[in-house]
């Protein structure tokens, strides 16, 4: 796509959706380190989430993560969305805190625990039909530490049933969405460890689940644009966990570590004529902001995958496909990497302007006073971070 006007039609649709946890206190194995103005509340959490679609103009909605986002109305969260200017977007299952699912939760050989996280998941679709939610985002930390200490194909099993259960409450307009990771808190087994795991389950449920790629869940070196490039042609590719690695799960902004990956994926995207919003992918961010502040990391973070994505669109396809067809190496990569290589601030920046925003939205977001504002009146109580 050459055409500067339909890249920039392009970009104008895109939605990229916020995590609540992104705003919360967050850290490391080690430390949470707090911050002031942090969310006490899930409504601040999402007043700090309009924040984030008021200076970018493409994050209109924000994902939950329950219980930590738990509420007694949730109809009334999502009209609270709705007055600043955002939705309720992913409904994120948690089944890893419990103590109960020390040996795992869907795939625990306790039958009884089994029911109680089967439960929770139910208990989630009910809270996406409350708040008009298209989807139900499931990651499983369960999985084994040692050789023999469980049935490996027997927690298939049970892994598929609760899915199945879980997929059959599901509405007709509604998704599950199945990510998977390489290991982490499991070290000997992961039940859900790749994306080829993720796909059989997916396939096996039918035409409503589909496979969430997380860009930190992955051995060093994986060509995820690969993985990305095979679940489009299946017709599988549900989302995208954004954020960037350097070692393992490190949740850092996205693109930090390797933004030529980043805009590779998207190139793959972009191919597929699948970033519009009617093709069925989520771009969401999954990151914990350590020691950055959070809100103006969430906008820098939407910034990146902007920037990627108008670099994707910008590759031109025709000679792109030429020079692959002439087995010409050399210059099929020069196409790829003229793309890349565009400075592409100067379009985005008077996309935002024609669309009545600041060209710079982190320089606005700092002159808006909100982030001393919140610093001053989110005092007393317990802040919300990882849990909360």
């Amino acid at each position: 796509m050459s055409d500067l006007t339909a890249v920039k039609a392009a970009l104008r649709a895109q939605r990229i959706e916020t995590p609540s946890w992104a705003f919360g206190n967050t850290g490391t194995r080690f430390k949470v380190f707090a911050q002031p103005g942090v969310p006490r509340t899930v409504q601040e959490k999402i007043d700090d989430a309009g924040q984030v679609h008021k200076f970018t103009g493409v994050a209109p909605s924000v994902a939950v993560h329950i219980p930590w986002d738990a509420v007694d109305d949730y109809p009334a969260l999502a009209a609270y969305a709705k007055d600043q200017g955002i939705v309720i977007g992913t409904v994120n299952a948690n089944v890893f805190q419990d103590d109960a699912y020390r040996l795992g939760s869907v795939a625990n050989p306790d039958p009884a625990v089994r029911a109680k996280a089967v439960a929770h998941l139910v208990e989630c679709v009910d809270i996406m039909d409350a708040t008009g939610s298209r989807d139900l985002k499931l990651w499983f930390a369960d999985g084994t530490n040692y050789p023999g200490q469980d049935d490996i194909a027997a927690r298939q099993d049970r892994l598929a049933e609760a899915l199945r259960e879980t997929y059959a409450r599901l509405a007709p307009d509604q998704r599950l969405l199945l990510e998977y990771k390489l290991f982490e808190p499991s070290f000997y087994t992961t039940d859900v460890p790749d994306w080829g795991t993720s796909l059989l389950h997916c396939q096996a449920l039918g035409p409503q689940a589909a496979v969430v790629v997380d860009t930190g869940h992955h051995a060093p070196g994986t060509n995820i644009e690969f993985i990305v490039a095979l679940l489009l042609r299946a017709g599988r590719l549900g989302g995208f966990d954004f954020n960037s690695r350097f070692y393992a799960d490190d949740d850092l902004m996205v693109g930090a570590a390797d933004p030529f990956q980043l805009f590779r994926i998207l190139h793959e995207v972009v191919k597929a004529d699948a970033l519009r919003p009617g093709a069925g992918v989520a771009f969401m961010l999954d990151q914990c902001h350590n020691i950055e502040p959070k809100i103006p990391a969430q906008i820098r973070s939407v910034l990146n995958v902007q920037e990627a994505t108008a670099k994707a669109l910008l590759v031109d396809q025709p000679a792109l496909a030429a020079a692959q067809q002439a087995g010409d190496v050399l210059g099929a990569n020069a196409v790829l990497m003229d793309a890349y290589n565009t400075d592409v601030r100067p379009l985005l920046a008077g996309l935002r302007e024609d669309m009545g925003l600041d060209p710079d939205p982190v320089a606005a977001y700092h002159r808006s006073g909100y982030g001393e504002k919140i610093a001053a009146e989110r005092i007393g109580g317990t802040q919300a971070g990882w849990g909360s």
